[in-house]
């Protein structure tokens, strides 16, 4: 038998909802609703790489170097892709 269900501390909490939001905003468009700005995916990513950031600075076991890395790559892929974007 297990514990009592433990509950998220509040960066993790909010970092669950900004991958949430995130993934709703790509979701979308593949259900015929409109694309997302990237600089708001952009915008969101970093925030949820500042949160976790603030963890592993709390918690050393949190570091997840791969994770960081992974999150910048789709940060400037998606700011290339805005950069080149056509006008209009």
């Amino acid at each position: 038998m297990t514990g009592p269900a433990r509950r998220p501390d509040p960066l993790t909490a909010v970092s669950l909802v900004l991958l949430a939001l995130i993934a709703v905003l790509l979701l979308v468009p593949l259900l015929g609703g409109p694309l997302p700005s990237p600089y708001l995916i952009v915008l969101l990513l970093v925030a949820r790489l500042a949160l976790q950031f603030l963890r592993a600075r709390r918690d050393p076991g949190l570091k997840r170097p791969a994770a960081w890395a992974f999150d910048l790559i789709l940060i400037g892929l998606l700011l290339w892709t805005a950069a080149n974007r056509p006008a209009g």
